[in-house]
C-alpha cells in the first residue's frame, strides 16, 4: 500500500503533463473527455486545485452546443469529430467527485450546465430496449450498436448526475429511469452489445459502474477472475496476451473495495505497485512474456486510477466512496425496460 504522500506525488506526475491550455493528454498527445476527467478526480484528492480548474475551463471551452465533445483533440484542434456517450456521460461522475471533495458549490453550480447538456445528449443516444449507443458520428448519425464497457461507465454516470440534480433542486427523473433501464440491460441482456470479451474491462465494468452487485457481483468477477488475474502482476488487459495493465487492475481494485472484498483489493493494489515509477508516475503495462514495460510509457490515466484505488482503500478524501454509493437499482419489468419491444418472435430464436 503507498502512503499519502506518495499518492498526492502521483497526482502532481499528472499535473506535470497538464498542458498550457488545461487538457490532461495521452502519452501520444492527444486529450479525450473520459481519462481527462480521471485524471481531474486525482488531482482533487490530493487537493491539487487550481490545475483541477483548469482543466474543467478545458471541458467547458471544448463542449459542444449539443452537450458532447469530440472523440480526441490534439492541441485544442478536434482530430476524431465523433461524440462518444460515455466521454460525454463521465463529466458528471467527475463535478459530482470534486464536490463530494470539496464541497464547492459554487463550482458545482458553475459547471451544472455542462453536465446537463452532456448527460441529455448521452440520454437522447438511449434505444428502446434501454442500452446507449457508444457514438454519434461527425454528422450526428448514432452508431447502431453499444458497449458494455462504456455503458457501465454511463450507468455510474447517470446516478451520479442524479445526485447532482438533487443536490441543486433541479430534478432530472428522465435520468433516473435511464439509468434503472440501462442497469437492466447491463445486467440481463449481454446480447445488447457488442462482442468485447477479451478485454477485461468487459468483464469487471458492470460491477464498478454499479449495474451489478451483491452475490451476483461475486459470481460475476469469479467466473472470468483466472483468465485476467495474473497472481503477484494484476490484471491482463485482453485474455490472449502476457500484458497486465495499471489501470485496469486499479479499476478492478475499486470494484472489489465496492463489493467489500477488502483483501482482495489490498493484495491486487500492491500487486501492481511493480509499475510505480521512483518520480510518483505509473508505466502503463508490463509484458510479462518478454520482460519489458509495454507500451514504453507513464500515462496520466495510470497515475488517475492508481490515486483514486488508493483514496478508496485508504479513505484519502471525502470521496473516497465514490464507487462504493452507486445505487444501482435496475428495473425488472421487461415492459419498462422495453425487454417486450425487441423480444424475437416465437420460432425464430434461431434465426
Amino acid at each position: 500500500m503507498i502512503s499519502r504522500e506518495q499518492a498526492v506525488r502521483t497526482a502532481e506526475s499528472i499535473a506535470a503533463i497538464q498542458q498550457d491550455d488545461g487538457g490532461v493528454p495521452w502519452p501520444e498527445g492527444h486529450v479525450d473527455v473520459w481519462n481527462h476527467v480521471e485524471c481531474l478526480m486525482a488531482m482533487s484528492v490530493a487537493g491539487l486545485h487550481e490545475p483541477v480548474r483548469r482543466g474543467y475551463a478545458w471541458l467547458a471551452r471544448h463542449q459542444r452546443p449539443e452537450g458532447s465533445w469530440p472523440m480526441k483533440l490534439v492541441d485544442g484542434v478536434p482530430t476524431e469529430p465523433g461524440g462518444e456517450s460515455n466521454h460525454a456521460a463521465y463529466v458528471a461522475v467527475g463535478l459530482w467527485h470534486h464536490h463530494l471533495v470539496t464541497g464547492d458549490r459554487r463550482f458545482t453550480e458553475e459547471h451544472w450546465p455542462m453536465v446537463k447538456a452532456a448527460l441529455d445528449y448521452v440520454a437522447g443516444l438511449q434505444t428502446e430496449r434501454g442500452e446507449i449507443v457508444w457514438e454519434r458520428d461527425a454528422r450526428g448519425r448514432p452508431s447502431a450498436y453499444a458497449l458494455l464497457t462504456g455503458c457501465s461507465s454511463i450507468h455510474q454516470s447517470l446516478r451520479c448526475g442524479v445526485r447532482l440534480a438533487d443536490h441543486l433542486g433541479d430534478p432530472q427523473p428522465h435520468w433516473e429511469l435511464g439509468a434503472d433501464r440501462l442497469a437492466h440491460v447491463l445486467a440481463a441482456h449481454p446480447e445488447a452489445f457488442a462482442d468485447k470479451s477479451r478485454f477485461s474491462m468487459d468483464w469487471y465494468y458492470p460491477v464498478l459502474g454499479g449495474a451489478v452487485r451483491g452475490p451476483e457481483a461475486f459470481e460475476l468477477l469469479e467466473r472470468e477472475w483466472a483468465t485476467f488475474v495474473v497472481p503477484g502482476l494484476g490484471i491482463r488487459c485482453v485474455s490472449d496476451q502476457p500484458w497486465v495493465t495499471g489501470a485496469e487492475t486499479c479499476e478492478l481494485v475499486l470494484a472489489l473495495d465496492a463489493l467489500g472484498d477488502r483483501e482482495r483489493a489490498l493484495t491486487l493494489y500492491a500487486d501492481v505497485q511493480h509499475l510505480r515509477h521512483e518520480d510518483g508516475s505509473y508505466w502503463t503495462g508490463w509484458q510479462f512474456a518478454n520482460r519489458r514495460h509495454y507500451p514504453h510509457e507513464r500515462s496520466g490515466y495510470t497515475a488517475a486510477a492508481a490515486v483514486l484505488a488508493a483514496d478508496a482503500l485508504l479513505g484519502l478524501s471525502p470521496g473516497s466512496g465514490l464507487f462504493r454509493d452507486i445505487d444501482g437499482t435496475a428495473v425488472s419489468d421487461p415492459e419498462v425496460c422495453g425487454c417486450a419491444a425487441v423480444r424475437v418472435p416465437p420460432g425464430e430464436e434461431g434465426l
